[in-house]
């Protein structure tokens, strides 16, 4: 083992440069070289071995001096994508890509370039692969490894829905930021005596929603894993104002959130994944609570302020954690992994299981269906984030 390749890829969380950073640290001291891809697959698939300065725009060597302080910012700063190397549309490939030949299919409507992939890491002498991302990233990462390359996967999202842990980098961060901004919220909803609905991310999930919610006390939740009847959704937040002597009421509202006989909210054209946009849900429901209730209402979409800023103590933690255990295996010659969090300890599990189904709330454990709020009835043997 000369050199180990890292990237992220998808939306970007708090902690990841710290990932980062530590299994900088922790290669280099073992005496191996790591280099950073730009813009998670998408350097890959743009690197043009025939092009000298391609290799300034899709890579970075790493090491301890220029990666010293990146841990004490958010996002990552090798940046990064949402592209999936099986599935390029002709019009979307590289100039240099653009005619077809590097792919396994020429003729096919959508390309797959993972032949082009792996001459790319042969080409810069790469012999390992650490890929940080959620479900989609990792997708890709499989796919290299039934090629026979190695790679481990280090799992993220701050939706935590990665299939085979219990735990994503982010998780944590987006959790606290979206208790905070709820709290200042209060201030608002308060003081016009409003209905407040916040809508945060969660496309398959509902955790955030519901982990939010229950740490910030509001009054409902709704979640992407049960659909909503506004009317009764709209009795129960009156009811809930005339209780509350600030006279408001208070909501969270997941992004993925499907009101009875409306579907999910979605727009745009779909991704190399096949996701489209979602949001819009919460404001949506707002228009519809309106005019139900007759009241006025506070709508806000917390989104990217959710994954905005440095991470907290225990995304710090769980992201060194993660990259030492990640690098501790590639030295060792071990491939094809996710490491994970399962029960409290870390391990690993085959990167084939990202591919095992939807991670989603526990909806009979953990959420009252007909009240739309958080159930946390018997914390004995829970885990500590009720996951």
């Amino acid at each position: 083992m000369k050199r180990i390749g890292i990237l992220t890829g998808g939306g970007d969380v708090p902690g990841l440069n710290a990932c980062i950073k530590a299994a900088v640290s922790h290669v280099t001291d073992a005496g191996i070289e790591i280099v950073g891809i730009r813009r998670g697959w998408g350097g890959l698939l743009n690197y043009n071995i025939d092009d000298p300065e391609s290799a300034k725009e899709w890579t970075l060597p790493l090491d301890r001096i220029n990666t010293r302080t990146v841990d004490r910012f958010g996002g990552t700063f090798l940046h990064t994508s949402r592209t999936n190397p099986s599935k390029v549309s002709p019009e979307k490939a590289p100039e240099f890509l653009k005619d077809g030949s590097k792919a396994v299919d020429k003729n096919a409507k959508i390309w797959d370039f993972t032949p082009h992939i792996l001459k790319n890491l042969d080409h810069l002498g790469i012999d390992a692969l650490i890929t940080i991302g959620g479900d989609d990233t990792l997708s890709y990462s499989h796919r290299l490894d039934k090629e026979g390359f190695k790679v481990i996967a280090i799992p993220k999202t701050m939706d935590n829905d990665v299939f085979g842990t219990d735990y994503c980098i982010g998780f944590s961060t987006a959790v606290s930021r979206s208790v905070s901004f709820i709290t200042s919220l209060r201030t608002a909803a308060g003081s016009h005596e409003r209905l407040c609905i916040v809508e945060l991310f969660g496309r398959n999930s509902g955790e955030t929603s519901l982990i939010s919610a229950y740490l910030a006390s509001v009054d409902r939740a709704i979640i992407s894993e049960v659909p909503f009847d506004p009317e009764i959704l709209a009795k129960q937040l009156v009811d809930d104002k005339k209780r509350n002597p600030s006279h408001y009421a208070i909501m969270t509202i997941s992004e993925g959130a499907e009101m009875i006989g409306k579907g999910v909210m979605e727009t745009g054209p779909a991704d190399a994944y096949g996701h489209r946009k979602l949001g819009g849900i919460g404001s949506y429901t707002g228009d519809v609570l309106k005019e139900l209730t007759g009241q006025n209402i506070i709508y806000q979409q917390v989104a990217y302020l959710m994954r905005s800023g440095e991470p907290d103590a225990l995304d710090r933690m769980v992201a060194m954690s993660y990259a030492n255990l990640a690098t501790e295996l590639i030295i060792k010659g071990e491939s094809g992994l996710m490491v994970g969090l399962h029960n409290g300890k870390y391990g690993t599990v085959p990167v084939a299981s990202i591919q095992g189904g939807l991670k989603r709330v526990d909806v009979d454990r953990l959420y009252d269906k007909n009240e739309y709020r958080p159930k946390v009835s018997d914390m004995m043997g829970m885990p500590m984030f009720l996951y």
